[in-house]
């Protein structure tokens, strides 16, 4: 058996000023497609997870990051992957938020983050935002 392949990933839960959380919805050809998520993407060799972060969510979501803080770090194992999601709270960004790739996206308030399907990967973070126990 092959072995999976290990994924640096940087993730930025996005809040704004009324307490909502930016997510948006994986385009169907991708792994874990059709799921929601909070953005970001792979921490290039040599780059740090805040400059990732800062490169994703400003290609990603159009966006420049003011301020953000280390939130968590999740690790999980997929059946043909395994990914590490350094996961930023940003607080603080400039630029109106969209998405350059044509995904769905919205601001959703805590409370309301269970009723959207997550990547497995996601779920600590779901937990950790609305106070619950991951599923």
């Amino acid at each position: 058996m092959e072995k999976s392949s290990r994924v640096h990933v940087a993730v930025g839960v996005i809040e704004n000023a009324d307490g909502q959380f930016y997510i948006s919805r994986r385009l169907d050809h991708l792994h874990q497609g059709g799921k929601w998520e909070f953005p970001g993407g792979k921490v290039e060799a040599g780059e740090t997870v805040y400059a990732a972060l800062c490169r994703e969510l400003l290609e990603e979501c159009q966006i420049t990051v003011q301020a953000a803080t280390p939130f968590t770090v999740v690790q999980h194992n997929y059946a043909d992957k395994q990914v590490v999601l350094d996961v930023w709270r940003v607080t603080a960004f400039s630029g109106a938020i969209g998405q350059a790739e044509g995904q769905e996206w919205r601001w959703v308030a805590a409370h309301e983050l269970a009723a959207y399907e997550f990547p497995q990967a996601n779920s600590d973070i779901v937990s950790m935002l609305t106070g619950t126990s991951p599923d």
